[in-house]
């Protein structure tokens, strides 16, 4: 028997609409929910929420693609990804985020990474920015 390698493109796993499922999620490879789940999912490899899909979880995952609804903490080693009909109301923890316009984000965002750069973004007051635009003009 020869078996096929496996691409991270290809779903091997399917949680279709209409599904409703309660626990704690584990799997290997790429797993795609388009129902409703309620718990936590745990994987060093890629979820796909469905269009359709709500999430209540905690989830730790190697890479996310977001298109529905997720409620709840999300964790990814290498990288999130929400689109434009993603909802996410949680946290995300990840190395790379990438936001789609449209997409909602309510919670807070760490950029997980060697923790050797941080990035601060200061404005000047108002007062300085009216006298700045004086002085040029």
């Amino acid at each position: 028997m020869k078996l096929r390698p496996r691409t991270s493109d290809q779903v091997l796993g399917f949680l279709d609409k209409g599904t409703n499922v309660t626990g704690e999620l584990e799997f290997t490879g790429t797993l795609r929910i388009d129902g409703n789940f309620h718990g936590s999912v745990s994987t060093g490899d890629m979820l796909i929420v469905g269009e359709h899909a709500v999430v209540h979880a905690d989830i730790k995952v190697g890479e996310i693609e977001i298109h529905g609804q997720i409620f709840g903490r999300v964790e990814a080693q290498r990288r999130v990804e929400i689109s434009a009909t993603g909802r996410v109301r949680g946290d995300i923890c990840t190395p790379v985020l990438v936001v789609t316009s449209g997409a909602v984000l309510d919670g807070r965002v760490e950029m997980a990474g060697d923790g050797s750069q941080e990035v601060a973004v200061a404005t000047p007051p108002i007062e300085e920015q009216q006298n700045s635009r004086r002085e040029r003009n």
